[in-house]
């Protein structure tokens, strides 16, 4: 079984909307193909400290990244750190705070916006700054990634939906437009991904709020769909709500690596044992 992982985060794709306008994806759930999960978000609802809990699996009181101010490198292991320690090559197209946690902060327009050096704990890297680089371009960077490093993590990043969501809100036509844009996009490459053996993880890191915002408690700021393809998830649509710290672990699951001590030991719901031949 392939140990190889593409992680989407549709940044700002709060749980309902997003399970109900991911059209091919909810097809492949539908069919038992797929799974779908509501994850709960940590605290606080904000992207930078999200990222970092998601990558690293580590909630904000232990990892300090506390605020979107928080302009530092990670002090955590993150996905990037274990695979490159296992010797696993990973890649990613992704928002520039994400090379401000894991490569360099802050962030050098010129010098990072392409990153190429398997000394670092992210080894292959395209970054964008503007909060509206369209998700067709980000997602088509991560698969050149993909085609030319051959990554066993490759992590994916687009901004859209957030940028849309702050401007116009979570109940607008625009938001709703946005996530069926991205998953038209994802369609066009998922086939392709699973037929080569690809878990495929797709999710957010917080949600929105009807006022365009996000930060706070309130359902629509912290409950985020998690879609999972992979042969070593139960298919079809799960009622257990997962925690966010969750997901770190279960990408190195998938990875067939060891988590870092500082993840969590959580028994994932449908997660089946690997089978070793």
């Amino acid at each position: 079984m392939s140990n190889k992982v593409i992680v989407i985060v549709v940044d700002g794709m709060r749980y309902d909307k997003g399970s109900e306008a991911m059209g091919f994806v909810q097809h492949l759930v539908e069919t038992n193909q797929a799974a779908l999960y509501k994850v709960k978000s940590e605290l606080p609802s904000l992207s930078r400290p999200l990222y970092e809990v998601l990558l690293t699996g580590t909630p904000a009181s232990m990892n300090g990244i506390t605020s979107n101010l928080a302009v530092q490198l990670s002090s955590q292991k993150s996905i990037f750190h274990l695979t490159k320690e296992n010797g696993l090559r990973n890649a990613t197209a992704s928002y520039y705070w994400v090379s401000e946690l894991y490569n360099r902060a802050p962030f050098n327009y010129i010098e990072d916006r392409h990153q190429d050096d398997e000394s670092k704990p992210i080894q292959h890297g395209a970054f964008y700054w503007d909060d509206y680089y369209p998700d067709s371009h980000c997602i088509m960077d991560a698969e050149a990634l993909r085609r030319k490093h051959d990554p066993h993590f490759l992590y994916i990043h687009p901004m859209g939906v957030d940028e849309i969501g702050e401007n116009f809100g979570s109940e607008s036509k625009e938001y709703r437009e946005q996530i069926l844009k991205v998953a038209s996009l994802l369609a066009q490459l998922l086939p392709t991904w699973i037929s080569e053996g690809y878990h495929i993880l797709i999710t957010s890191d917080h949600g929105m709020s009807e006022t365009g915002n996000h930060g706070g408690i309130t359902d629509g700021e912290r409950d985020v769909p998690l879609f999972i393809i992979s042969p070593r998830i139960e298919t079809g649509m799960h009622e257990e709500v997962v925690p966010q710290l969750a997901f770190a672990p279960l990408v190195c699951e998938l990875l067939g690596i060891e988590k870092s001590e500082k993840m969590i030991s959580y028994q994932f719901p449908g997660l089946k044992k690997e089978v070793v031949h």
